[in-house]
Formats: structure tokens, sequence, C-alpha cells
């Protein structure tokens, strides 16, 4: 199995940190070598700072989700900047807008956007950008920033071809992840045709969006392998061929 980094995890969850030791072997045995934890508010992003510390082959992104916009206070933002000196701190992220569920106020959820996207340029760190239902809204704040010179990745991306070219514009990545290999997925497998190979990174978000055939079960970064192979296919390009470039890819834009 070639070399993959999956550039985005969540082994804090419970759902994986419970059996940590057993998911991290997995991984290894299926070729997983570098993994960056993602934060997703102030204690998930001290829990990714923790196993970074801890593991040699994990790197830490630090930063407060919209989800957790409307907790943030100015002594988080403070204590981010602190922490995201860490040499093993290679992102802020997640952060972004997500109107599916609106568990903090629009408005705030762009504050909140907008103040990391600043703090991440003030740090020269690349940005892990999550969107859901908020294309519009998301895109015109990117624009005001971008491009975005310490470059950035748009999480899970299932946006149309348009907003993908948006996104090359803007120098971000584009993160496919366990979608890719649903056979609804119309739109995804498109946009896994189309990007560019040296735009592309890989990702299970795990434990969320377990790829098929696990499709509904606890996802872990040993499943990415099936992410890699869908898109090789797709691409009509061979499996080493397709982890070679994201490999290239995720160690460049993170620098691990």
């Amino acid at each position: 199995m070639p070399e993959l980094i999956d550039t985005h995890v969540h082994l804090d969850n419970p759902r994986l940190s419970s059996d940590l030791e057993e998911v991290l072997s997995y991984a290894q045995e299926m070729g997983i070598t570098k993994m960056i934890n993602i934060g997703h508010n102030m204690d998930s992003s001290l829990a990714s700072l923790k196993l970074a510390n801890e593991h040699d082959n994990i790197w830490a992104a630090l930063g407060i989700h919209p989800h957790s916009a409307k907790e943030v206070t100015d002594s988080d933002f403070q204590q981010l900047r602190e922490l995201a000196a860490h040499p093993k701190v290679v992102a802020i992220g997640e952060i972004g807008l997500d109107y599916h569920y609106d568990y903090s106020p629009r408005p705030v959820q762009k504050e909140v956007f907008r103040r990391q996207l600043e703090l991440a340029g003030d740090l020269h760190l690349p940005i892990a950008i999550h969107q859901r239902e908020a294309v519009g809204d998301a895109m015109e704040i990117l624009t005001e920033f971008g491009p975005f010179y310490y470059g950035g990745v748009m999480h899970c991306f299932s946006g149309s071809l348009e907003t993908l070219a948006q996104c090359i514009d803007l120098n971000l990545h584009i993160g496919l992840g366990g979608p890719v290999t649903f056979t609804n997925a119309r739109r995804v497998k498109e946009v896994a045709k189309a990007v560019p190979l040296n735009r592309l990174l890989l990702e299970t978000d795990c434990p969320y969006l377990a790829p098929h055939p696990h499709r509904g079960k606890t996802n872990q970064p040993g499943f990415l392998p099936l992410v890699a192979q869908e898109i090789s296919k797709l691409r009509s390009i061979s499996l080493e061929e397709l982890a070679s470039a994201c490999t290239t890819n995720a160690n460049a834009l993170f620098g691990v």
C-alpha cells in the first residue's frame, strides 16, 4: 500500500479515542503515515495539540467550528494565537459556516470565521474550511481575504465545478473523503475527476463519513485507501500515482 496522509481526522472524538492505539496501528498497517488532527472548539483544539505532542506522526490544526462560534470569547482567540505558535500546529481549522444546523447565529458565524481568517494570515498558517449550505456567504468571505498566500483546504468539498474553480483561484486545495465512494454522489465524483491533481487532498473526517462498504459505521484513518482507490478509478490513473501526488500536496501545504 502506498504512503497516504489523512489530512482531516478527529482522533480525540470518543468514538476513536477509546481504542486509539488499535486505530493508529491499523492506520499504519494500511499505509497512513501522517495525520492532521482537527480542532472544532477550544477543548478539541487543546486535545489536538496534546495528540500531536504525544505522537510523531500526528500534527494539529486549531480552530472554532461554526457550531461553536456562539461560545467563543476574546480570551479564546488570544489562547488560539498563543497555542498556534507551537511547531506541531500546521493550520487554523476547522473554520467556516454551517447553515444546515444553524447552531450559532449566522452573523456570529461570519464574525468568528473572519477573525480566524485574520488570525491564520497573521500566523502564516493555512486554513481548513468547513462549509455546509452556506456556499454564497462562504465564498464571499473567502474572496475578501484571498487569494491565500499560505493556502488552505476546502474540507469535504461538495460544491459545483464553478465553486471548485473559484477555490483554485483563491489558492485553496480540495479535500475529498468517504462521500466520493457513495453510489449516489454524482457531483463529488465529477469534482474528483475535474480537480487538478496538484490541488487534491485525501481525508477521512473520521469518525464521520465512513466510505463504502463501511458507510454508517465509525470511520477511521485506515479506511483512507478506499477513498484513494475510488478516486484513482474515476481519474483512470494508478493508485500509486494518485497517492504520490496527494502525499506531495499534503506535505507541501502543511509542512509535515
